[in-house]
């Protein structure tokens, strides 16, 4: 996506003055270490609307269509007794005045049941799937935002979290758990892991969903298979720039996940938005 797409017909920027922001670099010890300019669609206005309807729609992708059985409640022997009997034409089961088979009978057919023919799938456009990405991204810098989705938001701490790419190294939990005490976000994952709860009866237990965890950090990297050690941590995500989607910056359509990027990760995501490098 170009940045004349991604802008929508921002105004320009004043004279002098870039329209990219700019983040802190930090280290592995939680330090800043330099600047990085991010991509332009970290400076995108966040638009909530068309964020949970990118979301709902690659969520309606997913849904399996169902439907009710073509015989379900008409596997009985019935008649109708006809008119002039003073009872109502509902049928009856074979030598018996019990109703069977009709949708106001007990055990009989539904009346509006779902139907596998059903598209469940909702449509969205090619441009506003790209803005709601690019404006999720952008929300990833708004601390007002991180803390009203739940996270645990340290005061002083700039977003989003860029860290330099031996990030993708961590290999291991130890290591991660180390990294997120420096940078002070530690207590975000220690929030989810206290949240994990069991699931009450109901169809989400009868399908294996017995826990359920709230959503910590999202750790971004440059390729797959790399910060393998923030896996097993409670409600974090590692996610490879190339298929960063929508609904991993915002989890059930609302925005401002708390996001670590690695400095590699932010330049793929600028070639994958067709950027050129500042």
């Amino acid at each position: 996506m170009t940045a004349s797409a991604e802008s929508g017909g921002a105004p320009p920027p004043p004279p002098g003055h870039s329209p990219h922001h700019r983040a802190h670099l930090l280290d592995l010890d939680g330090k800043p270490s330099g600047s990085i300019t991010l991509p332009l669609a970290f400076s995108l206005p966040v638009r909530p609307d068309l964020i949970r309807r990118a979301v709902v729609a690659a969520q309606s992708h997913r849904r399996q269509p169902y439907g009710t059985s073509p015989t379900a409640g008409l596997r009985h022997s019935v008649e109708w007794s006809g008119k002039g009997r003073g009872v109502a034409r509902t049928p009856r089961l074979m030598d018996s005045m019990r109703g069977a088979q009709a949708p106001n009978t007990v055990g009989g057919r539904p009346a509006h049941p779902p139907k596998i023919e059903r598209i469940w799938t909702k449509k969205i456009n090619r441009k506003e799937r790209r803005a709601a990405f690019g404006s999720a991204l952008a929300a990833t810098r708004e601390e007002v935002l991180a803390r009203e989705r739940g996270h645990t938001v340290p005061h002083g701490l700039h977003l989003p979290i860029v860290v330099a790419d031996p990030v993708e190294a961590i290999a291991t939990a130890a290591e991660a758990r180390r990294l997120l005490v420096r940078l002070k976000v530690w207590s975000d994952v220690e929030r989810a892991q206290n949240g994990t709860h069991f699931t009450s009866s109901g169809k989400a237990r009868r399908r294996g969903r017995v826990r359920r965890t709230p959503r910590s950090l999202l750790v971004v990297t440059s390729a797959p298979g790399r910060a393998l050690g923030f896996r097993n941590l409670s409600g974090v995500e590692v996610v490879p720039a190339q298929r960063l989607a929508t609904e991993d910056l915002a989890p059930g359509g609302v925005a401002g996940r708390l996001t670590l990027y690695s400095k590699a990760a932010v330049e793929s995501l600028r070639s994958r938005l067709g950027e050129v490098a500042a």
